[in-house]
């Protein structure tokens, strides 16, 4: 079974409803990084040059449920408009109403109506499935097709994202997803059923207990497991090393001694740091060795630990990452995942599959300019998160399989 995409199904001259993700950073009413759009548009191309009608739907920030003009998407529908070298209307804060139905209405091939933002309905994100699906069912009626291409959000169950295409489909429409959905799938899928060895997960971050599903699904698959951030101080706490008042997880502490008794020498965790005595504006302070003194904070990987996993990571084949090796944001703390991002790039150079799953690991490469060498970049943390532990994300296992 797979899921089906906009590939397989016919769009000419549809009313096509898209989620997309245009959750973009914007100041003073413009939009400042169009990374996420510019990901969009091979599916509303698809839908545009088949001269169907496109209602494009997305949320944008934590508006709370209410309308809030601060977190509309006219920016983004502006910015849209330019790159589309066409009108891209914008829709009322009232999302799904008649204002709304009767802009649908008017609609002809290659229109493109932008929704407003569909956190702005309280029902999007409700905890009650009732009102979930009863959003998605007045969001469903102003399209005959659903696409799906708004990765970063798969791992929820929004109305948007969930109910709405079951409404689609029950009215006899197809859901399925888009090009970049397709491509996240296809990737993460991939890079864990068939990977090319050797495997190397690269995981790092603040907490453990965030990502200890990950690291137990994953024992099974890969060769190694690389573990920097915050994350890997209550790791080597539980193997006895002294981490001075670094990041620690105390009740995490005996289900990690239990893990790494589990996984052998798959794991490997850094033999040095860069510490501060201030986390809010202290220096780096080089440590040499495993053990952190009393009153310092590990904030990165020493070079120790960078030759150490550097190696790991150039022999490998396939390398998924996601998660930073320190505090990247501050340039004293940043060489770690800055060095990591380099192997990762020299890797991929030569000829290795490599995974950067979302969140501060795509920032970190993105910043550093590698986005371009590295395989595959996911364009959803959390949501990458989920599907590379096999959680299940109903906006994905909802739509049509083939």
């Amino acid at each position: 079974m797979a899921t089906k995409t906009i590939s397989d199904i016919d769009v000419a001259g549809k009313r096509v409803l898209m989620r997309v993700d245009f959750n973009v950073p914007l100041a003073d009413g413009k939009v400042t990084n169009d990374k996420r759009i510019v990901a969009a548009l091979p599916s509303i191309n698809k839908v545009l040059e088949a001269n169907g009608s496109l209602i494009l739907m997305s949320h944008l920030g934590r508006p709370k449920g209410q309308v809030n003009p601060d977190f509309s998407l006219a920016p983004v529908a502006a910015r849209l408009s330019e790159l589309l070298g066409r009108e891209v209307k914008m829709g009322p804060s009232q999302i799904a109403g008649p204002e709304t139905a009767a802009m649908v209405g008017g609609l002809k091939g290659g229109d493109v109506l932008l929704l407003e933002n569909v956190r702005f309905d309280p029902r999007e994100k409700s905890k009650d499935v009732g009102e979930v699906e009863a959003f998605g069912a007045e969001l469903a009626l102003l399209g005959e097709v659903y696409v799906n291409d708004a990765f970063g959000t798969c791992h929820r169950n929004h109305a948007s994202m969930w109910g709405a295409p079951k409404s689609v489909q029950a009215a006899g429409g197809p859901a399925v997803a888009g090009f970049l959905v397709e491509k996240e799938i296809k990737y993460l899928a991939e890079a864990v059923a068939e990977p090319a060895r050797p495997f190397t997960a690269i995981l790092g971050g603040a907490k453990v207990s965030d990502k200890i599903k990950l690291v137990s699904t994953l024992l099974d698959k890969v060769d190694k497991i690389i573990i920097g951030g915050g994350m890997a101080f209550t790791l080597l706490k539980s193997q006895g090393a002294e981490i001075g008042s670094s990041l620690l997880e105390e009740d995490q502490v005996e289900p990690m001694k239990e893990l790494l008794a589990r996984a052998g020498d798959k794991i490997v965790l850094p033999c040095d740091h860069v510490c501060t005595d201030d986390f809010a504006n202290g220096a780096a302070i080089p440590n040499d060795g495993v053990n952190i003194p009393a009153g310092l904070m590990g904030l990165d990987i020493g070079p120790k630990s960078i030759e150490a996993f550097s190696a790991i990571i150039t022999a490998s084949k396939t390398v998924i990452w996601n998660g930073p090796m320190g505090v990247f944001e501050k340039p004293a703390f940043a060489t770690g995942t800055e060095s990591i991002a380099k192997a990762v790039a020299d890797a991929t150079d030569a000829g290795a599959v490599s995974v950067i799953g979302g969140g501060d690991s795509a920032a970190a490469v993105d910043q550093m300019g590698l986005a371009d060498r590295m395989t595959h970049v996911s364009t959803g943390g959390g949501a990458s998160l989920t599907y590379l532990e096999g959680k299940p994300m109903g906006p994905i296992e909802v739509l049509d399989q083939k």
